[in-house]
């Protein structure tokens, strides 16, 4: 007589053994996400971020005007805190490397390269004309024929990149003189306009279709993920050489 031998897993047990398994995965998944810390002090808002594989993880604002110096290192600290990890887990670190105030500029890279050199990570550089184009890009995508960035440096002053619809670079972001801008943005085209510039400024171009976008803030979504691209790409900046994205000569005053 053969004996059938029958092993009956209770469902308790298969549910504690799941439920055990998705408690271990996420408990251990931060060990294999790929984190970038962002650090953004062109502008008088001071903003540092983590993203994970592409995705926004935590982020911190200090709104107080040109205080950049006294605050960064302690929000890199908090937005580590809040994200659960500790500088050994980032991948690299980010800068919105300008255009934007001299100094705040200055700071942002110097505290940048201070911990890709003590930490051993590498160092990516965003211009913020590209990131502001890339945005709209990503929320109108193929929408439009190019994206263009436009930001106010001085009077009768510029820094303008453009895109197209596959956010291909059509012209490098630079400075301008205000009569520059009818020969370099495209009439004839489709047009997604990010900029601070007066309304006047814009329809004088006489373009036959655009649309304006007056929110010149970086989106931290849209951030974390174009760099994640950048990494995964290995583009990356020669540390010691690395310099803001200034696009005009200093003025200084006797």
């Amino acid at each position: 007589m053969k004996w059938k031998v029958r092993f009956f897993i209770p469902v308790s047990f298969t549910f504690l053994f799941f439920t055990s398994a998705f408690l271990l995965i996420t408990t251990f998944a931060h060990y294999f996400m790929e984190y970038l810390l962002h650090i953004d002090t062109a502008s008088d808002t001071g903003v540092v971020a983590i993203g994970g594989d592409g995705r926004l993880v935590a982020s911190r604002i200090n709104e107080e005007s040109r205080n950049h110096a006294a605050t960064i290192n302690l929000m890199i600290e908090g937005v580590l805190a809040d994200a659960m990890i500790s500088f050994a887990d980032l991948s690299a670190v980010v800068v919105c490397a300008g255009p934007g105030s001299y100094t705040g500029l200055r700071i942002g890279l110097a505290t940048a390269k201070g911990l890709c050199y003590a930490l051993d990570k590498p160092l990516i550089l965003d211009n913020l004309l590209t990131l502001l184009a890339y945005d709209a890009f990503r929320k109108h995508h193929n929408t439009f024929a190019q994206y263009v960035s436009l930001l106010v440096a001085r009077d009768k002053e510029y820094f303008i990149g453009i895109y197209d619809h596959d956010f291909n670079c059509t012209l490098q972001p630079q400075h301008i003189m205000e009569e520059q801008l009818e020969q370099l943005i495209k009439k004839n085209e489709y047009a997604c306009i990010i900029t601070n510039a007066s309304s006047d400024i814009i329809t004088a171009l006489n373009i036959s279709a655009f649309q304006s976008d007056n929110n010149i803030k970086i989106t931290l979504d849209s951030w974390c993920f174009y760099a994640f691209e950048k990494i995964k790409c290995n583009n990356i900046v020669n540390l010691s050489a690395s310099e803001p994205f200034y696009l005009k000569q200093v003025y200084t005053h006797k």
